[in-house]
């Protein structure tokens, strides 16, 4: 291991070129998938100037997050998962390419706009959890925290770069721009994918071919409810999702970042792309230690810990009003939220057999997508009914409440120990 990995540790892209085309193209589909986040959150604005609105966009995200999950985690888990995740991001490319077309209108209807994101949103959610078994499959057990981690890094820098190009694309070639990039984005992803073999799931011990005999409705139902059961059956999966959907679910800001640069900056442009920024610099900052963070043994311990700073972070947000305290503030909610998804990830990857592990990360990327989308429209609701600071601050609040509760009730999450790292990467 070189000094460098004790940092971030890129073994796994030196180790495996089939996992660095992979996270190369993920990578870049966080960029362009960034840059088209900006671009909606600043249309539907611009149409409607209303946090009820870009609250709204939250719910275009979580309701097919969570369906097309659910269906997309059995299907990872029956199928070819290459050729499903190839399927799916054509499908959201398509949508994103409908983007495009409608930035050409002279007014385009808000309701087309959430529409096209509810499709690609759905399409891409039938392939999150195909794509989030690759990580396993290509590195051996050892490396699995550090892919993980390199995963959420690159999510990090396109979390920090995508605003700030989205504001570049808004400023030079307009909403059409950014939707265009991000068909880019989908396409270079769709290529790293496009170079594995065939990727079918393990069989489960003493079972046949797949978790559920069958291709009709009844049989993916009960391998939906056997993933379940398994998910529920082992308290420190459940403990560590539940911990995150507290602090997404109940104290998410970005739908509030337009109300909140109206009131405290006077509608910046400036200092609105500054406040996405800042959270991708702390998680930039907290995954520059994701060497360090990989090889803790309290893994249980860092994701409450993360998660209940991440709450108490964002009151702090709430009360403030300078920019430097208020980017200050987002920074730490970032680094924390760094933590808590790397750490999670890994008891999610260490933890969960091949068999299941579909519908388990499907589970994981439900409660990491609909959470936040959730999240914001919880806070969209609540400030269109009192303000931005009361929905941030009440959502804090209740994020480190939660955390707390969950800390208390769920021993063998705080327990959690990684085991020791033997064997090579399943083919």
């Amino acid at each position: 291991m070189t000094l460098l990995d004790r940092f971030v540790d890129t073994r796994p892209l030196r180790v495996s070129p089939a996992f660095r085309r992979l996270w190369i193209g993920s990578a870049a589909a966080g960029l362009s998938g960034q840059l088209a986040a900006t671009a909606v959150l600043h249309q539907v604005w611009e149409l409607t100037r209303s946090t009820w609105w870009t609250g709204a966009i939250g719910l275009a995200t979580a309701v097919p997050t969570v369906l097309g999950g659910l269906v997309g985690g059995t299907l990872a888990d029956t199928t070819d998962r290459r050729r499903l995740v190839l399927v799916t991001s054509a499908v959201a490319a398509v949508a994103a390419a409908g983007l495009a077309a409608q930035a050409g209108l002279e007014a385009a209807p808000v309701a087309l706009v959430l529409a096209l994101v509810t499709a690609q949103t759905a399409a891409t959610a039938l392939g999150a959890a195909a794509r989030r078994t690759f990580t396993a499959r290509l590195l051996p057990t050892g490396l699995v925290p550090a892919g993980v981690a390199l995963h959420h890094v690159g999510f990090q820098i396109a979390l920090l770069a995508g605003p700030a190009l989205a504001g570049v694309l808004l400023a030079t070639g307009g909403l059409r721009a950014a939707y265009v990039a991000d068909v880019v984005g989908i396409a270079v992803s769709s290529y790293g994918v496009l170079r594995l073999p065939e990727v079918r799931p393990h069989p489960a011990p003493g079972t046949g071919p797949g978790p559920a005999p069958g291709r009709g409705t009844s049989a993916r139902l009960r391998a939906t409810g056997q993933g379940w059961r398994y998910l529920l059956s082992r308290p420190e999966l459940r403990g560590c999702l539940a911990a995150d959907l507290a602090a997404t679910g109940l104290a998410m800001p970005v739908a509030l970042f337009p109300a909140v640069n109206d009131e405290r900056f006077g509608g910046s442009g400036f200092t609105f792309g500054l406040f996405a920024s800042a959270i991708a610099v702390g998680g930039l900052l907290a995954g520059s230690a994701s060497g360090t963070i990989v090889r803790a043994p309290g893994a249980g311990r860092l994701v409450l810990a993360a998660s209940a700073t991440w709450g108490a972070a964002l009151v702090a947000f709430a009360l403030v009003d300078s920019l430097p305290a208020t980017l200050a503030c987002l920074a730490v909610a970032g680094a924390a939220d760094t933590v808590a998804v790397i750490c999670r990830g890994t008891i999610v990857q260490v933890t969960t057999p091949d068999a299941y592990l579909g519908r388990v990360s499907a589970a994981e990327n439900v409660v990491g997508v609909a959470g936040p989308g959730l999240g914001n429209a919880r806070a969209g609701a609540v400030a269109g009914a009192t303000s931005a600071a009361t929905s941030t601050l009440t959502g804090g609040l209740a994020c480190v409440v939660v955390v707390a509760l969950i800390a208390a009730t769920t021993p063998a999450l705080r327990r959690w120990r990684q085991p020791p790292a033997t064997g090579a990467p399943a083919t």
